[in-house]
Protein backbone atom coordinates (compact mmCIF):
# COMPACT_ATOMS: atom_id res chain seq x y z
CA UNK A 1 0.00 0.00 0.00
CA UNK A 2 1.51 3.43 -1.05
CA UNK A 3 1.32 6.17 1.82
CA UNK A 4 -0.02 9.70 0.36
CA UNK A 5 2.39 11.36 2.68
CA UNK A 6 5.16 9.26 1.15
CA UNK A 7 4.56 10.63 -2.35
CA UNK A 8 4.02 14.34 -0.98
CA UNK A 9 7.90 13.81 0.72
CA UNK A 10 9.30 12.23 -2.46
CA UNK A 11 7.76 15.67 -4.43
CA UNK A 12 8.77 17.86 -1.81
CA UNK A 13 12.64 16.52 -1.94
CA UNK A 14 12.39 16.71 -5.70
CA UNK A 15 11.45 20.18 -5.52
CA UNK A 16 13.70 21.17 -2.14
CA UNK A 17 16.87 19.27 -4.25
CA UNK A 18 17.96 17.47 -0.60
CA UNK A 19 16.70 14.78 1.69
CA UNK A 20 17.39 17.85 4.52
CA UNK A 21 15.90 20.89 2.57
CA UNK A 22 12.77 18.64 2.35
CA UNK A 23 12.93 18.20 5.67
CA UNK A 24 13.27 21.19 6.97
CA UNK A 25 10.25 22.77 4.73
CA UNK A 26 8.10 20.09 5.94
CA UNK A 27 9.54 20.83 9.98
CA UNK A 28 9.94 16.19 10.06
CA UNK A 29 13.64 14.95 10.50
CA UNK A 30 16.08 14.33 7.98
CA UNK A 31 15.84 10.76 8.49
CA UNK A 32 11.98 10.58 8.14
CA UNK A 33 12.07 11.73 4.99
CA UNK A 34 14.74 9.66 4.08
CA UNK A 35 12.46 6.28 5.05
CA UNK A 36 9.34 7.86 3.44
CA UNK A 37 11.42 7.64 -0.06
CA UNK A 38 12.43 4.54 0.51
CA UNK A 39 9.22 2.94 2.00
CA UNK A 40 7.82 4.61 -1.68
CA UNK A 41 10.44 3.20 -3.53
CA UNK A 42 10.09 -0.36 -1.50
CA UNK A 43 5.99 -0.43 -2.62
CA UNK A 44 7.24 0.71 -6.43
CA UNK A 45 9.83 -1.88 -6.90
CA UNK A 46 11.92 1.30 -8.40
CA UNK A 47 14.62 2.97 -7.33
CA UNK A 48 13.29 6.92 -7.45
CA UNK A 49 16.65 8.75 -6.54
CA UNK A 50 20.26 8.25 -7.66
CA UNK A 51 22.26 9.00 -4.59
CA UNK A 52 26.00 9.48 -3.86
CA UNK A 53 27.83 11.07 -1.16
CA UNK A 54 28.24 14.17 -2.78
CA UNK A 55 24.52 14.32 -4.87
CA UNK A 56 21.16 13.09 -5.51
CA UNK A 57 19.20 13.42 -8.79
CA UNK A 58 16.11 11.34 -10.04
CA UNK A 59 16.40 8.21 -11.99
CA UNK A 60 15.31 7.59 -14.80
CA UNK A 61 11.96 5.51 -12.58
CA UNK A 62 11.73 8.94 -10.74
CA UNK A 63 11.75 11.26 -13.72
CA UNK A 64 8.94 8.98 -15.05
CA UNK A 65 6.71 8.58 -11.79
CA UNK A 66 7.31 12.25 -10.72
CA UNK A 67 4.57 14.07 -12.80
CA UNK A 68 2.34 10.83 -11.51
CA UNK A 69 3.00 11.92 -8.35
CA UNK A 70 2.11 15.17 -8.87
CA UNK A 71 -1.00 14.42 -10.15
CA UNK A 72 -1.88 12.09 -7.55
CA UNK A 73 -1.77 14.88 -4.90
CA UNK A 74 -3.49 17.93 -7.11
CA UNK A 75 -6.10 15.04 -7.50
CA UNK A 76 -6.35 15.29 -3.45
CA UNK A 77 -6.29 18.78 -3.23
CA UNK A 78 -8.89 19.04 -5.70
CA UNK A 79 -10.90 17.02 -3.73
CA UNK A 80 -10.31 18.72 -0.91
CA UNK A 81 -11.02 22.27 -2.89
CA UNK A 82 -14.37 20.37 -4.13
CA UNK A 83 -15.62 19.95 -0.82
CA UNK A 84 -14.78 23.32 0.36
CA UNK A 85 -16.84 24.84 -2.79
CA UNK A 86 -20.06 22.66 -1.44
CA UNK A 87 -19.62 24.40 1.93
CA UNK A 88 -18.92 27.81 -0.35
CA UNK A 89 -15.70 28.54 0.25
CA UNK A 90 -12.22 28.07 -1.52
CA UNK A 91 -9.13 26.49 0.50
CA UNK A 92 -5.48 25.57 0.03
CA UNK A 93 -2.52 26.46 -1.67
CA UNK A 94 -2.96 28.32 -4.63
CA UNK A 95 0.61 28.61 -6.23
CA UNK A 96 1.22 31.15 -8.98
CA UNK A 97 4.24 32.10 -11.28
CA UNK A 98 4.35 35.59 -12.73
CA UNK A 99 6.21 38.01 -14.47
CA UNK A 100 8.28 40.85 -12.98
CA UNK A 101 6.42 44.35 -13.89
CA UNK A 102 3.09 42.64 -14.34
CA UNK A 103 3.50 40.92 -11.04
CA UNK A 104 4.70 43.44 -8.73
CA UNK A 105 2.41 46.48 -9.82
CA UNK A 106 -0.82 44.90 -10.93
CA UNK A 107 -1.09 41.69 -9.98
CA UNK A 108 -0.06 41.90 -6.63
CA UNK A 109 -2.45 44.60 -5.02
CA UNK A 110 -5.42 42.15 -7.19
CA UNK A 111 -4.24 39.39 -5.55
CA UNK A 112 -4.62 41.05 -2.08
CA UNK A 113 -7.88 41.62 -2.93
CA UNK A 114 -8.77 38.16 -4.33
CA UNK A 115 -7.19 36.84 -1.14
CA UNK A 116 -9.44 38.98 1.06
CA UNK A 117 -12.30 37.54 -0.47
CA UNK A 118 -11.66 33.72 -0.16
CA UNK A 119 -9.33 34.21 3.58
CA UNK A 120 -9.19 29.85 3.21
CA UNK A 121 -6.39 30.14 0.88
CA UNK A 122 -2.73 30.04 1.07
CA UNK A 123 -1.07 32.35 -1.81
CA UNK A 124 2.46 30.88 -2.80
CA UNK A 125 3.62 33.65 -5.69
CA UNK A 126 7.17 33.37 -8.26
CA UNK A 127 8.14 36.48 -9.56
CA UNK A 128 10.37 35.79 -12.42
CA UNK A 129 10.80 36.95 -16.09
CA UNK A 130 11.60 33.20 -16.56
CA UNK A 131 8.95 30.85 -18.30
CA UNK A 132 7.99 28.70 -15.30
CA UNK A 133 8.15 24.83 -16.04
CA UNK A 134 4.50 23.73 -15.18
CA UNK A 135 4.67 20.59 -16.04
CA UNK A 136 7.58 19.92 -13.74
CA UNK A 137 7.58 22.46 -11.01
CA UNK A 138 4.87 22.82 -7.98
CA UNK A 139 2.76 25.55 -9.84
CA UNK A 140 -0.93 25.77 -10.00
CA UNK A 141 -0.66 28.50 -13.29
CA UNK A 142 1.33 31.12 -14.81
CA UNK A 143 0.35 34.11 -16.41
CA UNK A 144 1.22 34.94 -19.46
CA UNK A 145 1.97 37.42 -22.08
CA UNK A 146 2.23 36.73 -25.67
CA UNK A 147 1.10 33.87 -28.08
CA UNK A 148 1.74 30.13 -26.24
CA UNK A 149 4.58 27.63 -27.93
CA UNK A 150 3.82 25.10 -25.76
CA UNK A 151 0.52 23.55 -27.33
CA UNK A 152 -0.17 21.52 -24.54
CA UNK A 153 -0.93 23.78 -22.01
CA UNK A 154 -4.41 25.22 -21.38
CA UNK A 155 -4.70 28.82 -21.97
CA UNK A 156 -7.57 30.94 -20.46
CA UNK A 157 -7.64 34.45 -21.92
CA UNK A 158 -7.17 37.31 -19.25
CA UNK A 159 -6.69 40.15 -21.88
CA UNK A 160 -6.75 39.09 -25.78
CA UNK A 161 -6.51 42.49 -27.66
CA UNK A 162 -3.95 43.90 -25.24
CA UNK A 163 -0.33 45.26 -27.40
CA UNK A 164 2.97 45.89 -26.69
CA UNK A 165 3.39 49.64 -26.54
CA UNK A 166 6.31 51.72 -27.95
CA UNK A 167 7.31 54.67 -25.20
CA UNK A 168 9.90 57.09 -23.71
CA UNK A 169 10.13 59.65 -21.18
CA UNK A 170 9.09 63.18 -22.30
CA UNK A 171 12.89 63.98 -21.06
CA UNK A 172 14.48 61.42 -23.33
CA UNK A 173 12.02 62.63 -26.47
CA UNK A 174 13.04 66.43 -25.42
CA UNK A 175 16.47 65.45 -25.89
CA UNK A 176 16.73 62.97 -28.44
CA UNK A 177 13.60 63.64 -30.50
CA UNK A 178 10.30 61.46 -31.21
CA UNK A 179 11.08 58.78 -34.21
CA UNK A 180 9.10 59.11 -37.18
CA UNK A 181 8.77 55.81 -38.07
CA UNK A 182 10.67 52.33 -37.50
CA UNK A 183 13.42 52.84 -39.29
CA UNK A 184 14.29 55.67 -36.24
CA UNK A 185 14.92 53.37 -33.94
CA UNK A 186 18.01 52.15 -35.34
CA UNK A 187 19.42 55.38 -33.97
CA UNK A 188 17.94 55.66 -30.50
CA UNK A 189 19.10 54.16 -27.45
CA UNK A 190 16.36 51.05 -27.25
CA UNK A 191 15.81 49.46 -23.60
CA UNK A 192 16.06 45.81 -23.88
CA UNK A 193 14.63 42.85 -21.26
CA UNK A 194 15.56 39.16 -21.73
CA UNK A 195 12.62 36.57 -21.17
CA UNK A 196 13.84 32.81 -20.66
CA UNK A 197 17.51 33.80 -21.96
CA UNK A 198 16.73 35.31 -24.91
CA UNK A 199 17.47 39.35 -25.41
CA UNK A 200 13.70 40.87 -27.34
CA UNK A 201 15.86 43.21 -29.71
CA UNK A 202 13.56 42.35 -32.51
CA UNK A 203 10.88 44.46 -31.94
CA UNK A 204 8.00 43.46 -34.53
CA UNK A 205 5.42 46.36 -35.49
CA UNK A 206 2.00 46.00 -38.45
CA UNK A 207 2.18 48.76 -40.59
CA UNK A 208 -0.39 49.49 -43.32
CA UNK A 209 2.25 48.10 -45.78
CA UNK A 210 2.51 44.71 -43.41
CA UNK A 211 4.35 43.37 -40.94
CA UNK A 212 8.09 44.93 -39.96
CA UNK A 213 10.59 43.95 -37.56
CA UNK A 214 13.23 46.18 -36.80
CA UNK A 215 16.82 45.11 -34.59
CA UNK A 216 17.32 47.43 -31.93
CA UNK A 217 20.05 47.97 -29.74
CA UNK A 218 21.12 50.01 -26.42
CA UNK A 219 23.24 50.60 -24.00
CA UNK A 220 21.19 48.53 -21.07
CA UNK A 221 19.42 45.26 -20.65
CA UNK A 222 18.19 43.50 -17.89
CA UNK A 223 16.14 39.99 -16.90
CA UNK A 224 13.88 42.44 -14.97
CA UNK A 225 11.07 44.02 -17.14
CA UNK A 226 10.43 46.29 -14.74
CA UNK A 227 14.05 47.34 -13.98
CA UNK A 228 13.45 48.10 -17.90
CA UNK A 229 10.49 49.77 -17.45
CA UNK A 230 12.18 51.96 -14.51
CA UNK A 231 14.88 53.10 -16.77
CA UNK A 232 12.78 54.64 -19.46
CA UNK A 233 10.67 56.58 -16.91
CA UNK A 234 14.04 58.41 -15.97
CA UNK A 235 14.69 59.10 -19.50
CA UNK A 236 17.36 56.23 -20.34
CA UNK A 237 15.87 55.12 -23.83
CA UNK A 238 12.86 54.01 -25.59
CA UNK A 239 11.30 50.48 -24.18
CA UNK A 240 8.49 48.38 -26.38
CA UNK A 241 6.82 46.24 -23.52
CA UNK A 242 2.98 45.37 -22.61
CA UNK A 243 0.52 48.37 -22.51
CA UNK A 244 -0.77 46.94 -19.91
CA UNK A 245 2.43 47.33 -17.60
CA UNK A 246 2.81 51.43 -18.41
CA UNK A 247 -0.66 52.13 -18.53
CA UNK A 248 -0.22 54.36 -14.82
CA UNK A 249 2.65 55.89 -16.54
CA UNK A 250 0.79 57.18 -19.42
CA UNK A 251 -1.89 58.22 -17.42
CA UNK A 252 0.22 60.29 -15.12
CA UNK A 253 2.57 61.44 -17.86
CA UNK A 254 5.87 59.55 -17.02
CA UNK A 255 5.38 58.39 -20.49
CA UNK A 256 4.58 58.84 -23.55
CA UNK A 257 3.46 56.62 -26.61
CA UNK A 258 5.44 57.20 -29.79
CA UNK A 259 3.43 55.09 -32.25
CA UNK A 260 0.05 54.05 -32.38
CA UNK A 261 -0.98 50.96 -29.98
CA UNK A 262 -2.94 49.15 -32.74
CA UNK A 263 0.82 49.29 -34.85
CA UNK A 264 2.67 47.66 -32.07
CA UNK A 265 2.50 43.20 -31.83
CA UNK A 266 0.48 41.77 -29.70
CA UNK A 267 0.60 40.57 -26.16
CA UNK A 268 -2.71 39.28 -25.13
CA UNK A 269 -2.24 37.72 -21.42
CA UNK A 270 -3.28 34.31 -20.25
CA UNK A 271 -3.88 32.43 -17.19
CA UNK A 272 -2.03 28.91 -18.27
CA UNK A 273 -2.63 25.73 -16.83
CA UNK A 274 -0.57 22.67 -17.45
CA UNK A 275 -3.96 20.51 -18.28
CA UNK A 276 -7.70 20.53 -17.85
CA UNK A 277 -7.71 18.77 -14.84
CA UNK A 278 -5.61 21.64 -13.07
CA UNK A 279 -8.41 23.96 -13.53
CA UNK A 280 -9.51 24.31 -9.65
CA UNK A 281 -12.39 26.07 -8.40
CA UNK A 282 -9.78 28.77 -7.57
CA UNK A 283 -8.08 29.28 -10.87
CA UNK A 284 -11.69 29.24 -12.33
CA UNK A 285 -13.03 32.17 -9.88
CA UNK A 286 -9.07 33.62 -10.01
CA UNK A 287 -9.64 33.48 -14.02
CA UNK A 288 -13.36 35.58 -13.75
CA UNK A 289 -11.69 37.72 -11.19
CA UNK A 290 -8.17 38.94 -13.34
CA UNK A 291 -10.43 39.28 -16.62
CA UNK A 292 -12.88 41.89 -14.81
CA UNK A 293 -10.09 43.47 -13.08
CA UNK A 294 -7.50 43.87 -16.59
CA UNK A 295 -10.61 44.83 -18.15
CA UNK A 296 -11.37 47.71 -15.77
CA UNK A 297 -7.57 48.65 -16.26
CA UNK A 298 -7.33 48.88 -20.07
CA UNK A 299 -10.35 51.26 -20.31
CA UNK A 300 -8.01 53.77 -18.47
CA UNK A 301 -5.82 53.64 -20.89
CA UNK A 302 -5.32 57.09 -23.06
CA UNK A 303 -6.84 56.72 -26.56
CA UNK A 304 -4.81 57.53 -29.64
Amino acid sequence: MIRLDDVQIFVQTVDAGSFSEAARQLSIAPGLASSAVQRLEKALGARLFMRSTRSMQLSEDGERYLPHARALLGALAQGEQALAQGRGALTGPLRLSVSSDFGRNLLLPWLDDFQHQHPGLSLQLRISDRAADLLRQPLDAAVRYGALADSGLVAMSLAPDNRRALCASPAYLARHGTPSSVEDLRRHNCLRFVWSEQVHERWRFTLPGGERTVSVSGDRVSDDADVVRRWAIAGEGLVYKSRLDIIDDLVNGRLVEVFPHQHCEPAPLHLVCAERVQLTPALAQLRDFLRIRCDAHAARAPVD
